[in-house]
């Protein structure tokens, strides 16, 4: 008598392939990482090479005039307004020394004292609190610069994405045919159709949506800190919040600590910047990206929070950027595998697609 039935064999096999296939995944995530952004990319200029392409008759030459025109909008973009951005950021590193120093002295303290009318108590104990603090600031400091080094290494996929996602623009639409040969059945093949179709959906829609609500993110910070309340590196402070807002939960939270910490270090109307900056976060989560990013990003909070700390663990800063599409990718596999299963086991069920639950047949 055999030990293990064939169900169980299958069983075994199955999870085995997986677990190998996660390990490849884990060891080669670098890598996997240039081509996840590639794919956006190219989801991201999709519309533009589609909507080309009716003129020219000729995907590649699309994909050409398309690279063209972004290169030539970043170089004038880079040309007008990069010098500025570079100066400001070069004087607040060369800066952060001293303001630093403002704070553990008790300089600040007694700033923030004489605007608000506090008394010389309370200012000499808020001094006391600063200095013995002093480290965690160098500490809190040492590793914001550390960060900023980590994600400046990955500069390069600046020269390999645009290349690799040309790859996925001319022939991208090939793969998904690629994948559905290896299908011979036809339940499984209506999965695997659903699966393709929802994450195209959904990645389509979750790039542009990035892209709009850091526009709006960049147009906010930079008017607000450089027009009205006039906060010294105005402009680079509302590029790194812009920047900022592509990585998901983690990244406007980053763009308001440093926004608030330079206004506050300075003396520039921090108490304004803070307003605006709570202000500015609930126009943007409750008002603005609902009706940007639509309903196919729906996901948990604890989903959410629990894919941006992973990400952060396995491959840092692009791994908290990548976490939201990875889990509403793992969601809309796992919803559409439902659908399977109940087709398998109850017959043919009417369309379903990911952003609804299933409803009965009319």
């Amino acid at each position: 008598m055999s030990l293990l039935d064939g169900r169980t064999t299958r069983v075994l096999f199955t999870a085995a392939v997986f677990a190998v296939a996660i390990g490849f995944l884990y060891v080669a995530r670098r890598t996997l990482v240039a081509f996840l952004f590639a794919v956006f990319f190219a989801y991201l200029v999709d519309p533009a090479v589609s909507r080309v392409e009716k003129w020219t008759k000729g995907r590649a030459s699309a994909i050409g005039i398309i690279y063209v025109l972004i290169v030539l909008f970043l170089g004038t973009f880079f040309f007008l307004v990069g010098p500025k951005i570079g100066h400001d950021t070069q004087r607040l590193t060369q800066s952060l020394p001293s303001l630093l120093e403002r704070v553990t002295s008790g300089e600040l303290a007694e700033q923030i004292g004489a605007q608000h009318g506090l008394s010389e108590a309370t200012r000499h104990q808020l001094g006391s609190f600063l200095a013995s603090h002093r480290d965690d600031l160098l500490r809190l400091a040492g590793r914001a610069g550390s960060r900023v080094a980590e994600l400046a290494q990955q500069s390069w996929l600046l020269v390999v994405v645009p290349i690799l996602a040309g790859f996925f623009l001319k022939d991208g639409r090939s793969f998904s045919h690629v994948a559905l040969s290896f299908v011979h059945t036809k339940p499984q093949r209506e999965f695997l159709q659903g699966v393709i179709a929802d994450m195209n959906q959904m990645l389509a829609d979750f790039i542009r949506a990035q892209l709009t609500l850091a526009a709006f993110s960049w147009i906010a910070y930079a008017t607000f800190l450089g027009l009205i309340v006039r906060v010294p590196y105005a402009l680079m402070l509302g590029t790194a919040g812009g920047i900022l807002e592509f990585i998901p939960v983690v990244g406007p939270l980053v763009a308001a600590i440093l926004i608030f910490g330079v206004a506050l270090l300075t003396g520039s109307h921090w108490l304004a910047v803070l307003i605006f900056l709570g202000a500015w976060r609930i126009l943007q989560d409750y008002v603005v990206s609902p009706r940007v990013m639509g309903a196919n990003m729906e996901l948990h909070p604890l989903a959410a929070i629990f894919g941006v700390l992973a990400g952060a663990e396995i491959a840092g800063v692009l791994g908290v950027y990548l976490s939201i599409p990875v889990m509403a990718s793992l969601r809309i596999v796992w919803r559409r595998w439902r659908m399977y299963a109940e087709k398998r086991r109850f017959g043919p069920l009417n369309e379903y697609s990911f952003l609804a639950e299933t409803t009965p047949r009319k």
